[in-house]
């Protein structure tokens, strides 16, 4: 393996001695998640006394020679391809797109194509994190495949460590739209329920009582509608379909979430355009941070794509025929 920079070496102290190397490797270097050391253990990133570590629950002894070493992104078996971004700003440090719907954001099994990470190859080059991973060069959060809006992504390592460790501490502000089936009764509330996934089908997260990881959503009724609402919904985590977990959790899924919409009751009354809708209604509208190197305060909104918003229209359509019948 090549490395992208100076690796980072250090000797372990009898203090540290007897510890497990990625939780060692992860409490030293905090910007590294301990998934992300883990795996870059199994990769062959990591060296002992010059020999090669698979095994990321090795307990270390004193006085060893750890040696570190990152992939380099050009050696990614992946594909950069002249995809059309919709660019929002972008530096030598980070850039801010706004994602169409039915983008994948990085490669996976049966998506090693077409992916936002191979167009943020086309376009950026080499000049990409590489702390995501040989699959997610400049990553710093996600979005699910059908799910549209601003998305920030990292240039060098350094932005990526100064971001996501501001996401950690909840200094990165994540605003979406949802329209969703039903109207909550509290205007204004949050939802504080672990997610994991889902013991009867791996595909799917749940909310569980038990384990999982910690998640937070907030959320506020914008406007009701006859049998649906538009919400906003503020990340204070970030987990894997979270908001879309959240919402169906409490009973009211997105619309056209075929995942989580737990085969929601459909009227004849209801617009066509509800029950056909053909993706999750869920639209990362706004992002306000500060950016990771000359700390300037940064905010980027989109509105609504076209879909949701034909799809607000015609909800606002069906309330005015339906108040004319009373």
């Amino acid at each position: 393996m090549k490395i992208a920079k100076e690796p980072i070496e250090f000797i372990i102290t009898p203090v540290q001695s007897g510890n497990r190397i990625d939780k060692l490797l992860a409490l030293i270097n905090p910007e590294y998640s301990r998934s992300y050391v883990k795996k870059l253990i199994l990769q062959g990133g990591l060296y002992i006394n010059s020999k090669n570590v698979k095994d990321p629950a090795f307990k270390v002894s004193s006085y060893q020679k750890i040696k570190i070493v990152i992939p380099l992104i050009k050696e990614l078996q992946l594909e950069a391809q002249n995809i059309p971004l919709d660019i929002l700003y972008e530096d030598e440090f980070i850039i801010v797109i706004n994602k169409k719907a039915g983008m994948v954001v990085h490669p996976g099994p049966g998506n090693d194509k077409d992916t936002l990470v191979n167009a943020l190859l086309h376009h950026c080059g080499n000049n990409l994190s590489g702390i995501g991973g040989v699959q997610r060069p400049g990553i710093i959060h996600r979005l699910d495949k059908n799910t549209s809006g601003i998305m920030l992504a990292a240039k060098n390592d350094t932005a990526h460590r100064v971001l996501s460790k501001d996401i950690s501490l909840k200094k990165v502000e994540r605003i979406y739209k949802a329209f969703v089936w039903g109207t909550p009764k509290i205007v204004k509330g949050e939802i504080n329920l672990n997610i994991a996934r889902d013991p009867q089908d791996r595909l799917k997260m749940a909310v569980t009582k038990k384990g999982g990881r910690s998640a937070v959503t907030q959320y506020k009724i914008l406007k009701s509608y006859h049998y649906a609402s538009k919400l906003q919904c503020i990340l204070q985590t970030g987990r894997t379909h979270q908001i879309r977990v959240h919402l169906s959790h409490i009973g009211f899924p997105i619309i056209g979430d075929n995942i989580y919409t737990r085969g929601k009751n459909k009227s004849k009354q209801m617009p066509d355009i509800m029950t056909n809708f053909s993706r999750q209604a869920l639209h990362s509208g706004s992002i306000s941070f500060q950016h990771p190197i000359n700390k300037k305060f940064m905010q980027f909104t989109q509105n609504l794509p076209y879909d949701m918003k034909n799809l607000e229209i015609e909800l606002n359509k069906h309330n005015k025929s339906i108040d004319n019948l009373y």
